[in-house]
């Protein structure tokens, strides 16, 4: 007996380099290991299969659904807490349930100030930096693709827009002392 019926089995050996290839470049980014997101490719490939055939364009699905299963996995990460950790006692850990009010209010004051200095940046960077600050954690063709422009010229607009924005927040916010090292 066959896990894999004969079409199963040529979409999976075509699809194998390009799986590999795609979850070896996100992982990184994701800050998780690419064989672990290569599995969960797979199995939603088999769902996928089991749920009515290969998809129509497969490379594509592909592409996506590593990118999909990427930031489902920077999501949790970013909520997951070791059993038994000590909480922080920074007023910036979003994730310190023992903040109290005072805590709260600190930070909704950042990212009021964060929102209203993101809004007071030149040209296109409110828009840019609103799109990066997305919860849906869009990638680059696709905030390209939301503001009209190519995806090569998205990293040097960034890199502006961030200059920009850290030059705006500098002289709203102190900033931390870096033990005596000047930037």
């Amino acid at each position: 007996m066959t896990l894999l019926d004969d079409s199963a089995a040529d979409v999976v050996s075509a699809l194998r380099p390009l799986v590999s290839a795609e979850a070896t470049a996100e992982a990184l980014g994701a800050a998780m290991d690419a064989g672990d997101l290569e599995q969960a490719v797979w199995v939603r490939l088999f769902e996928q299969l089991d749920g009515g055939g290969p998809p129509p364009d497969a490379a594509r699905w592909v592409r996506s659904a590593v990118r999909a299963e990427a930031r489902r996995a920077r999501r949790t990460a970013a909520r997951e807490r070791p059993y038994g950790a000590e909480f922080s006692a920074d007023p910036a850990d979003p994730a310190d349930p023992a903040g109290g009010p005072e805590r709260a209010a600190l930070r909704a004051e950042r990212r009021r100030t964060l929102r209203a200095a993101v809004a007071r940046t030149p040209g296109n960077c409110p828009r840019l930096l609103t799109a990066m600050l997305s919860p849906e954690d869009p990638t680059y063709r696709e905030i390209a693709g939301e503001l009209g422009i190519s995806q090569g010229s998205l990293g040097p607009m960034r890199s502006r827009c961030l200059g920009c924005l850290r030059r705006m927040l500098t002289t709203e916010v102190a900033a931390p002392e870096h033990g005596g090292k000047e930037r």
